[in-house]
C-alpha cells in the first residue's frame, strides 16, 4: 500500500516514524512511504528525504492527482480537517484523519456521507481507540474483578500554551479539541450508554479559546464520568474506573503505560504492562490497511457512529461555553 502524508508538521513526523518502523520490522505488510505534500515544496522535500518518502509535492492537489496514492494521512490543524479530507475523498483517496475529526458534527456528517457514497475508507486517527491497551482495559472490566463500574475520572494536560496553533481561534485552538478529546474518548469507551446530562465549565483565554475545562457526564443508567483537560499545566494523565469491588488505574490515558487493579482496601492485586510498540501510531495504520483490504469504509476500532457521538458531544460542550470558531 502506498502511504501519503498531507501537511508534514510535528504529528506527521510521529506517523512517518511509525510507518517507517512497520516497513523495517514487518515487511510482510507491504506498506510504502510513498508521498508527502506541503504548501511549501522545500518543506515537503526535506520531510521526504528525512523519512524516506519516494515523492514530494508542493501542493496538496498535485499529490492527490497521483493515481498511485492509496491512503492519505491528514495532519493539518483542526480548522482545515474538513477541507483537506473532503479534497482527498473527492480525488478518490482513502483517508486517515487526525483527531479531532472536524471542528463540528455537521462537518463530520458531511465527510462520512461522502466517504460512504464513494465507498472509501474514512477513519479518525485517535490512537487510543486502536491500541492493544484498549482491549486489555475492556477485558479487565469484563472479568468482574472490580465488580460493576459506576464512575470514572480521567484527565489530560500539558504546559503548551506557548503553541500559536492552540491559542488561535482561526485554527480551532484550545484544550478541548487537542487534549480534551482523550478523556472524553476514555469515558465513552468504558460507558456505552446514552448521556443524560452534561455539566461543564471552562476558563477561556483572552482570544476566546479554552485554556482548561471540566466536564461531568451523567449517563441514563446512572453512571458518571468526571473529566478534565488543560493546555496550561501538566496533569497526571490518569484514568480511573471505579467499581463496587475495586477499581483500575490507567497510567497515561494518552498512551497507556500500565494498568493497575486495586481492591476495596486500596491494595494492588494485579498490574499489566502494555505490549512493546514502535510509537503507538502503527495500530491506526494496521486497522486502516485491514479495512481497505476488506473494502470497508470505516475501522472497527473507531466506527463512524462513535466519531459522530464524540463530535456531537464536543459541540454540546462548546455551546455551553459560548465558544464558537470563526470557521463555523
Amino acid at each position: 500500500m502506498k502511504f501519503a502524508i498531507l501537511a508534514p508538521g510535528k504529528i506527521a513526523r510521529s506517523m512517518a516514524q511509525a510507518v517507517a518502523g512497520i516497513k523495517e520490522t514487518m515487511s510482510s505488510l507491504q506498506i510504502e512511504l510513498y508521498a508527502v505534500a506541503s504548501r511549501d515544496y522545500d518543506r515537503a522535500k526535506e520531510f521526504a528525504k528525512q523519512w524516506g518518502f519516494e515523492k514530494a509535492y508542493g501542493s496538496y492537489e498535485e499529490m492527490l492527482e497521483d493515481e498511485s496514492v492509496e491512503l492519505v494521512y491528514v495532519a493539518s490543524p483542526h480548522s482545515h480537517h474538513y477541507q483537506h479530507a473532503k479534497m482527498c475523498l473527492e480525488h478518490g483517496k482513502n483517508v486517515l484523519l487526525e483527531k479531532a475529526f472536524t471542528v463540528n458534527a455537521v462537518q463530520a456528517e458531511e465527510l462520512i456521507s461522502l466517504a460512504r457514497k464513494k465507498k472509501l475508507l474514512l477513519a479518525e486517527a485517535i490512537w487510543t481507540r486502536y491500541m492493544p491497551s484498549r482491549k486489555m482495559i475492556d477485558e479487565i472490566i469484563s472479568s468482574g474483578v472490580i465488580g460493576q463500574p459506576f464512575s470514572l475520572t480521567a484527565n489530560l494536560g500539558y504546559a503548551m500554551a506557548q503553541k500559536e496553533r492552540l491559542q488561535n481561534p482561526e485554527l480551532a485552538g484550545g484544550a478541548l479539541l487537542d487534549v480534551g478529546v482523550y478523556p472524553i474518548n476514555f469515558a465513552l469507551m468504558v460507558f456505552h450508554g446514552e448521556i443524560k446530562d452534561i455539566k461543564t465549565t471552562a476558563v477561556l483565554s483572552p482570544k476566546g479559546v479554552d485554556w482548561l475545562n471540566s466536564v461531568t457526564l451523567t449517563f441514563e443508567d446512572g453512571k458518571m464520568a468526571v473529566l478534565h483537560s488543560s493546555m496550561l499545566t501538566a496533569t497526571d494523565r490518569l484514568g480511573v474506573v471505579y467499581g463496587d469491588k475495586g477499581y483500575i488505574e490507567v497510567q497515561n490515558i494518552n498512551n497507556c503505560e500500565e494498568i493497575r487493579v486495586f481492591n476495596l482496601e486500596h491494595q494492588i492485586t494485579a498490574s499489566y504492562k502494555v505490549p512493546k510498540q514502535i510509537n503507538g501510531y502503527e495500530y491506526e495504520v494496521f486497522s486502516c490497511m485491514k479495512a481497505i483490504n476488506e473494502r470497508k469504509v470505516e475501522c472497527e476500532e473507531m466506527p463512524h457512529n462513535e466519531t459522530l457521538r464524540v463530535m456531537r458531544l464536543l459541540d454540546s460542550i462548546r455551546k455551553e461555553w459560548g465558544m464558537k470558531y470563526p470557521c463555523e
